[in-house]
């Protein structure tokens, strides 16, 4: 009994192995990126006529009877092929275009079905049929454009072509993912040729653009130069200004020792000769006050006793003359002593005359002595001042004695009736000249005033000829 068991378990074991082998063999999956072409059998697939003799599966599993059914897979994937195709445009201008095709198997049953039909053993021979459909249209389409059409609406020329193309290719049961157009080549220079004109357009307009750019570029630059070198100008004229200040200075401060001492010197100088003139003024008063006016005084008293002492006398002799008018002796003695009286007068005054003149001697004296040391300090001073500044101080001095010197040189022409003079003016200006210095007193005046000066005499001028008519 348990080996009959067994030997069931085995049987149904077998029978399971045996269905799941037959199961695996007759099982086919389609993946997502291919169809189940099914053939052996007639299956009704939508969209397609009736007695196709074959089943298309996709996306899910299905039983095949193996060795009366026949399963085979069409991809569904994507396909590209590259177009080089030569055309020749509605000028008559032969172009390559280049592109690409992205194509692929439709994922509808009619698609499936008409690809399965063409290429489901050719499949590799997809890229070459579809080139061969896209090159005839394009050939076509671009036959009637022109070179400017294509280059301007290339979008034009794109969906034309898969406009045209499309029949066909839904006839083969493929789909266009994408087309596009590369490349346009120009083998004669015609697209070359014809952007030349905009091409010099551009670069003549970059060339503008670039030429204004460096004007203005170069306006900026001159701009900004004027504007360094006017920063500059004006530095440079503010540091020659503080240059100056500080030179000033400099010099106002080298000079100030010098002016100051000399400013000091000419308040001493003038000071000393204030003192002076001070001093002579205060002597003569002191001899006014001390000399004349006691002489005076003592002169005015004499004369003053002796006219009242005559005045007394002649009273006297008068009344003894009245007295005595009879007696000779008396008119005799009144006589006398008026005489004697007058005499005695005459003495008294001129004793008091002689005592103010010599009062006024005295007092001149001073006087003179006075002036004498104030015209020494004068002296002394002037000698500084012609140390200092000899040219102005002998100006001066001729300034002062020139009428006397031009008094003493016109005394020359005293004795001449007649002068002839030669050269003009200018001949008048040196007779003039050397008739001054032949004036002997002229002369002797300037000399005399150039030695006080410390000046060398002037050479002995030359007579001047001078005719007389």
């Amino acid at each position: 009994m348990p080996m009959a068991v067994g030997v069931v378990a085995g049987v149904v074991l077998a029978a399971i192995l045996v269905l799941v082998g037959l199961f695996k063999l007759m099982w086919r999956v389609a993946e997502p990126n291919e169809a189940l072409v099914i053939s052996g059998s007639a299956h009704k697939t939508e969209g397609l006529g009736d007695g196709m003799g074959f089943r298309i599966v996709t996306g899910r599993g299905t039983l095949v009877i193996p060795g009366v059914q026949a399963v085979r897979k069409l991809s569904l994937d994507l396909n590209e092929t590259q177009l080089v195709v030569d055309c020749v445009t509605h000028q008559g201008i032969p172009l390559r275009v280049k592109g690409v095709v992205i194509f692929k198997i439709g994922d509808d049953m009619v698609s499936i079905a008409n690809a399965a039909r063409r290429f489901l053993d050719q499949q590799k021979m997809m890229p070459e049929r579809v080139h061969i459909v896209f090159a005839g249209h394009l050939r076509s389409i671009v036959g009637g454009l022109t070179v400017e059409d294509m280059i301007r609406d290339r979008e034009k020329l794109i969906g034309q072509t898969r406009a045209a193309c499309g029949t066909e290719m839904e006839k083969l049961g493929l789909i266009v993912d994408s087309l596009q157009i590369h490349e346009i080549e120009d083998p004669t220079g015609y697209i070359k040729n014809l952007a030349m004109p905009h091409a010099a357009a551009v670069q003549r307009d970059a060339r503008i653009a670039q030429a204004e750019a460096n004007r203005l570029a170069t306006e900026a630059e001159q701009t900004a130069f004027a504007r360094m070198a006017e920063a500059t100008r004006d530095s440079e004229i503010l540091q020659a200004g503080y240059q100056a200040e500080r030179d000033r200075a400099a010099a106002a401060a080298r000079q100030a020792g010098p002016l100051s001492e000399a400013a000091a010197r000419q308040e001493v100088v003038v000071q000393e000769t204030r003192v002076a003139e001070l001093e002579s003024l205060r002597r003569e008063q002191q001899l006014q006050a001390d000399v004349r006016k006691p002489a005076d005084a003592a002169a005015y008293e004499i004369r003053t006793r002796a006219e009242a002492e005559r005045d007394a006398q002649i009273s006297a002799a008068q009344a003894r003359a009245r007295e005595t008018e009879l007696e000779a002796a008396a008119e005799a003695a009144a006589l006398e002593a008026r005489g004697v009286a007058e005499a005695k007068a005459i003495r008294a005054t001129g004793e008091a005359e002689a005592a103010a003149a010599e009062a006024k001697g005295l007092a001149e004296a001073a006087s003179a002595r006075a002036r004498g040391l104030a015209e020494a300090e004068a002296i002394q001073a002037r000698a500084a001042a012609l140390a200092e500044n000899q040219e102005a101080v002998v100006a001066q001095q001729l300034a002062e004695n020139w009428p006397a010197i031009v008094q003493a040189g016109a005394g020359a022409f005293g004795n001449v009736d007649q002068m002839i003079l030669l050269n003009g003016a200018e001949g008048m200006s040196d007779l003039f000249t050397k008739a001054l210095t032949m004036g002997g007193t002229g002369l002797g005046l300037a000399r005399r005033l150039l030695t006080t000066m410390s000046e060398p005499p002037s050479p002995d001028p030359q007579p001047v000829p001078v005719t007389d008519a």
